[in-house]
């Protein structure tokens, strides 16, 4: 299984840079790790280290991968099909035979939430956002609530459902930032915790920890939560559109109020688990589960060599 997890790291470039510490985070816990092979034959994966300093151009991941495929045989087995990149904010489109076969491809581990159209489901990976504050060791257990819905002072952009949960008594809304204790305190006094899809979305991880079910709102099918393939979103959080505001907002929270919340606090509880970085990765931690997801899509089409001679 995972413990036998092979990856080849190319050589990384002299001056290695990230965009982001859950990037370096996950860089440095890989190279470390058990799963690092010297051997390129006993490979299941390849992994390229591109270097980002303010993003990486089309060309330029074009030169990386161009160099990789003279020096080394193993792109051209797949077609990079069982290589993975790491980029926060994704690498655009271009037309190159590089990067069209990195894009198509090969598996971009990426930041949550994704840059739109530079993230491809079933295929690609997005990192669980690094928590500020995480909660105590969970013990079962019923939560006594003092609001209905919990909303940060940046969680939200719409003004309009802004404004309607303002008004709302049943909705506590932090306008301004507050001292850290208080944040803990109103994740875990709260039945649910309000996010817009956007930056923001990235505490999603920290309110999980604290029993506050997370409520997305969105438009859209999200096709990026992290541990897509692993976590059951459903039975975690609660997706609701804009379009009809705060009152139909509320008559979803109710239903799931009388019929699942308290299941779906035990289990966003619990999954938050998944969503700690560790500097020195744990069992279950976000590293090993980022790198379970990696495992799952260890199985490539691999192109007979005389194809490429």
């Amino acid at each position: 299984m995972i413990q036998n997890f092979k990856i080849y790291a190319y050589p990384p470039p002299e001056t290695l840079s990230f965009d982001s510490q859950v990037e370096s985070l996950f860089y440095s816990s890989l190279i470390h790790s058990h799963f690092i092979t010297q051997n390129p034959e006993e490979a299941h994966l390849f992994f390229i280290p591109f270097s980002f300093h303010s993003g990486l151009s089309p060309r330029a991941a074009a030169y990386v991968v161009g160099n990789y495929r003279t020096e080394f045989i193993y792109w051209n087995r797949t077609l990079g099909a069982d290589h993975f990149f790491l980029s926060c904010s994704g690498i655009g489109h271009g037309a190159d035979r590089n990067v069209v076969e990195l894009k198509k491809n090969s598996v971009q581990v990426s930041c949550f939430p994704t840059t739109a159209g530079l993230f491809i489901p079933h295929k690609d990976v997005s990192l669980p956002p690094l928590a500020n504050v995480h909660a105590p060791v969970h013990e079962p257990g019923s939560k006594s609530s003092s609001y209905l819905g919990y909303v940060r002072y940046n969680w939200v952009k719409e003004s309009n459902i802004m404004e309607q949960l303002l008004a709302d008594p049943e909705f506590e809304v932090e306008s301004e930032p507050s001292d850290q204790l208080t944040y803990e305190e109103r994740l875990a006094g709260s039945k649910f915790c309000l996010f817009e899809y956007g930056p923001e979305i990235s505490a999603i991880g920290e309110a999980m920890s604290f029993g506050c079910v997370p409520v997305v709102i969105t438009d859209r099918p999200i096709q990026d939560l992290p541990l897509m393939d692993l976590l059951a979103w459903q039975q975690i959080a609660v997706f609701v559109g804009s379009s009809s505001g705060v009152n139909e907002i509320k008559r979803v929270l109710g239903r799931v109020v009388v019929e699942e919340h308290e299941d779906m606090r035990e289990s966003a509880a619990v999954a938050s688990k998944h969503f700690v970085w560790n500097d020195t990765p744990q069992p279950f931690d976000a590293f090993h589960m980022v790198m379970y997801q990696l495992w799952l899509r260890r199985h490539t089409i691999r192109y007979a060599e005389r194809e490429w001679a």
